[in-house]
């Protein structure tokens, strides 16, 4: 994807640029205190770059939603933690588009960074509009006029018609930071024209959407395969009439997945074979792993990982792929005895010469646990924006950098 414009079209120098990243960052309940700053230091070479090119640096982000433990209406920790990050001063204002946040805003120099507060503080950020509508309100009426370029930087956040992601594109200049524009090349790569065979792993506990993904990749010849586990294999297995068991099913049944048995039975029956499910699974049986075939089931144990033998046999097909997309982890990784599913088959993705593209927060976490975070082309951090995105959906953010 190259139709959106990104930092180098733009000459930076003296100019007051407002940056809209994603800050959004696991906070200890009770200290208020950032536990994970991997967020802030993705974004940190998009605010680098523009502070060593000159530019006056304004960032407006959210952490939390008012009303939910992890809001914090001062973002004076994000301006810390990004200081530390950075090696250079970060001026905070607790303000969002009064006059303190607008003489800041003036008074800063070539080079200089501020952090203004949570842009959730304003009501109307968080309503889903048109960017015409956003365009409208207190927030960019009162900004725009002291900015002049906007930088999309959160892919995380594109999938929101929220104000502060599209409210500013109406009236000035907007291009895509460093982590929106790696983002977007990554998935564009494996989405667009990927090179083939592409393989597509799908697996975790939300798997809502797993459905959908599977339908466009395949009606779209985007996916030759995919491979499934976690709660997504166990979908499609309940939609082949494999009777997984009482304490199973009743697990489908709470997460909302089992109501999408009869459309994963429809996907089943048209792509037959495209659709690799386990042929053995690992039972949580007194805290211990063991492994039972698919036609010994029904159990009333829960599953909790794919088999020995299907991850061997998912190693295979992807060691002969091109293109690979991996979401969501193939059993309940947080548990030492039921990451094997996991571990095989990812080691072996890594160890392919694919093109290997993986997101969502728990596909990350696992890839970090097993140390194989570093093999991937690209790992996304993007929740909900990156499942969108695989399933065709149109992202308010991504708009607003192709119509310009």
């Amino acid at each position: 994807m190259s139709e959106f414009p990104t930092l180098d079209n733009f000459y930076f120098y003296g100019k007051t640029v407002l940056v809209r990243p994603d800050f959004n960052v696991p906070v200890d309940p009770n200290s208020r205190k950032i536990i994970d700053d991997s967020r802030i230091r993705e974004h940190a070479e998009t605010i680098r770059e523009l502070s060593e090119k000159g530019a006056r640096v304004v960032i407006i982000a959210h952490q939390g939603r008012s009303g939910d433990p992890d809001y914090l209406e001062s973002l004076k920790g994000h301006a810390e933690a990004l200081s530390t990050i950075l090696g250079k001063p970060v001026k905070y204002i607790h303000d969002l588009f009064g006059e303190d946040a607008k003489n800041a805003i003036r008074n800063l120099k070539p080079g200089e960074i501020l952090i203004l507060k949570n842009v959730r503080s304003f009501p109307e950020e968080a309503k889903d509009k048109t960017p015409e509508e956003h365009s409208k309100s207190k927030l960019v009426q009162e900004l725009a006029p002291l900015i002049d370029i906007f930088v999309l930087d959160g892919f995380s956040v594109a999938h929101r018609g929220h104000c502060s992601v599209v409210g500013f594109a109406p009236v000035k200049p907007v291009c895509a930071g460093r982590v929106m524009e790696g983002e977007l090349k990554a998935l564009s790569k494996v989405f667009e024209k990927p090179e083939k065979p592409m393989i597509c792993i799908l697996g975790g506990a939300k798997a809502e959407k797993t459905v959908t993904i599977v339908e466009y990749m395949l009606r779209n010849n985007i996916a030759d395969s995919i491979l499934t586990g976690g709660l997504v294999s166990q979908l499609f297995l309940a939609a082949k009439g494999v009777n997984l068991g009482n304490v199973n099913v009743e697990i489908l049944k709470r997460k909302k997945l089992y109501e999408l048995i009869p459309k994963a039975k429809e996907l089943v029956e048209e792509y037959g074979d495209s659709i690799k499910l386990p042929v053995d699974v690992a039972l949580d049986v007194d805290g211990r792993r063991i492994e039972v075939k698919v036609s010994e089931l029904p159990s009333e144990k829960p599953i909790m990982d794919i088999g020995v033998e299907t991850a061997n046999t998912y190693g295979k097909l992807v060691a002969n792929a091109k293109s690979i997309l991996v979401s969501g982890p193939l059993g309940v990784y947080e548990r030492d005895a039921f990451i094997e599913g996991s571990r095989r088959v990812f080691e072996a993705v890594a160890l392919s010469k694919a093109y290997k593209v993986a997101g969502g927060g728990d596909t990350a976490a696992v890839l970090r646990k097993l140390n194989l975070y570093d093999k991937f082309n690209y790992v996304s951090l993007a929740g909900g924006a990156f499942i969108e995105y695989i399933t065709g959906e149109k992202l308010p953010g991504v708009e607003i950098l192709k119509r310009k």
